[in-house]
């Protein structure tokens, strides 16, 4: 299991020299990861890092793609991948519905229909191919002419048709809040079945804080992530771990039981864990210390 890290907002407001922090931070790490919440694009917080990380992999986890026409999300993650020197793993996701119809006023429905027929022009779009699709959801007709490899797609992915959808079509997926349960009995054998002879890649991310005071960890994480409780997205994939809230997902506790659990994360069977480190600067500094060795 390859061991990365989360930069930007979802550890907390962040301005551009601290995402060079955090991501001088990540030395000897496998991997920087930005989550697109309220605030930095995911996409332009990963070209402020890999300026300053050379060779780490960046990937995005995730951009939701309600908002962002094909063209466009092709022509920004080709910008990236030509700027950063190939290392871009984009991952994408429907988002979440009640979010894209509050903040947006895009209908949020028929998800996986969607994201299919999203998918029928993006990954040509990113492979240099023109691309014309009138179908139930887009339009659009036109290439994007930039000089680099395609990035590897992954799908966010928790229902068991989207977890289809991420295997069969895509490089894999990547999940946010999905617990040690739920990834080995149902995200990697449904993503694994879909993928054929392929072997997938399957990201998992959870929030992280090595802390001698883990409960106000959990508070911190409950009052943080506290959305995830309540919107059925992630109410399903939480209910599957028995959990009340992110804070009983979450990795929270001294350096031995944070160890424990990425052991038990990497038996089962994902292929890399992503972790977004929360708390005090201290707590955040400490979690990516432990990172490194794990």
């Amino acid at each position: 299991m390859r061991t990365s890290i989360m930069i930007g907002e979802v550890r907390g407001p962040v301005t551009a020299a601290g995402l060079r922090e955090q991501a001088a931070a990540a030395h000897g790490l496998d991997g920087i990861w930005a989550a697109q919440a309220l605030g930095w694009d995911a996409l332009t917080a990963l070209t402020v890092a890999g300026t300053q990380q050379a060779g780490i992999p960046l990937g995005t986890a995730v951009v939701p793609v309600r908002q962002r026409h094909p063209l466009v999300l092709a022509s920004q993650a080709l910008s990236v991948q030509a700027a950063t020197g190939g290392r871009l793993t984009l991952g994408i996701g429907v988002g979440i519905g009640a979010m894209v119809t509050a903040m947006f006023g895009l209908p949020a429905a028929h998800p996986a229909r969607y994201l299919r027929e999203y998918l029928s022009a993006l990954l040509p779009l990113l492979r240099g191919e023109p691309v014309t699709v009138s179908g139930d959801f887009l339009t659009l007709s036109g290439t994007v002419d930039l000089p680099t490899d395609p990035p590897e797609v992954l799908v966010a992915a928790l229902s068991p048709v989207l977890l289809h959808l991420a295997g069969s079509l895509t490089a894999g997926t990547v999940t946010w809040m999905a617990g040690p349960r739920t990834l080995e009995s149902h995200v990697v054998p449904r993503v694994t079945a879909a993928a054929g002879t392929r072997t997938p890649r399957i990201v998992a991310a959870l929030p992280v804080c090595v802390t001698t005071d883990p409960a106000a960890a959990r508070d911190h994480v409950a009052t943080r992530f506290g959305l995830a409780a309540r919107v059925p997205e992630y109410r399903a994939v939480l209910d599957r771990e028995n959990a009340a809230g992110p804070e009983d997902v979450a990795v929270i506790g001294d350096e031995h039981t944070v160890r424990t659990a990425l052991r038990r994360l990497a038996e089962t069977g994902i292929t890399e864990f992503v972790a977004a480190p929360v708390g005090t600067p201290a707590e955040q500094h400490r979690t990516t210390e432990l990172l490194r060795t794990a």
